[in-house]
This record gives structure tokens, C-alpha cells and sequence, in this order.
């Protein structure tokens, strides 16, 4: 069993107001992103990649870009789903949030 607390983990910083956490565990990734750089005027560039998202929406407000569906505006508690290969992208509406993101396979690059 692995176990990350939170209190002794330090977060990475991806980026001014976007910091990162993660645990692997075989071929799955769970990953915790903080925004802290809220509300933005536009949506993050699309972006895909290979590997299954799902990802849940722990704390604060986006709109959530897939391509060729609907933008969905989410709060906290929603989930939303990519397959393999869709680009996509968020738009965060509230000062901060709070992601958890699931990976399959790993994303090496994260790493």
C-alpha cells in the first residue's frame, strides 16, 4: 500500500499558480493539480495525449472544452471523462481549484 499525506508532501510547481502532486501505482497515476491564478479571461490551449483521463473537480468552478462535445460549465464534485487522443482544455472561473486527475497509463512526462 502506498500512502502520500498531503501536510508531508511538497507540491511541484508546474508553473506560476499551477502546483502539482502525485502518487503511481503500476499503470495508473493519480494526480492532484492546485490553481491558484483564478479567474482567467481565456481557456488554457487545447492539449491531448495518449493516455485515459478521468478527473474530479474537488474544489472551485471551470469550463471543461473536449473536442467535439459541448463546453460544460463544472463545479466542485463533478467528474468529467477523455479518451485517448481528444483534445481538450479548462477555463478556470473561481480564484482557485483544486483537480484530481487519473492517468492510464502512467504519463511519463509527468514524471
Amino acid at each position: 500500500m502506498s500512502v502520500q499525506k498531503a501536510a508531508l508532501t511538497k507540491s511541484i510547481e508546474v508553473r506560476p499558480g499551477l502546483y502539482r502532486r502525485l502518487i503511481v501505482t503500476g499503470d495508473l497515476m493519480t494526480v492532484v493539480l492546485d490553481f491558484t491564478d483564478g479567474p482567467w479571461a481565456e481557456a488554457e490551449p487545447p492539449h491531448s495525449h495518449p493516455h485515459v483521463q478521468t478527473c474530479y473537480l474537488a474544489e472551485g468552478e471551470v469550463v471543461f472544452y473536449c473536442e467535439d462535445e459541448p463546453d460544460q460549465r463544472l463545479k466542485a464534485g463533478d467528474v468529467f471523462a477523455v479518451p485517448s487522443g481528444k483534445k481538450h482544455t479548462i477555463k478556470l472561473l473561481s480564484k482557485t481549484a483544486r483537480l484530481v486527475d487519473n492517468f492510464n497509463p502512467v504519463r511519463e512526462d509527468f514524471l
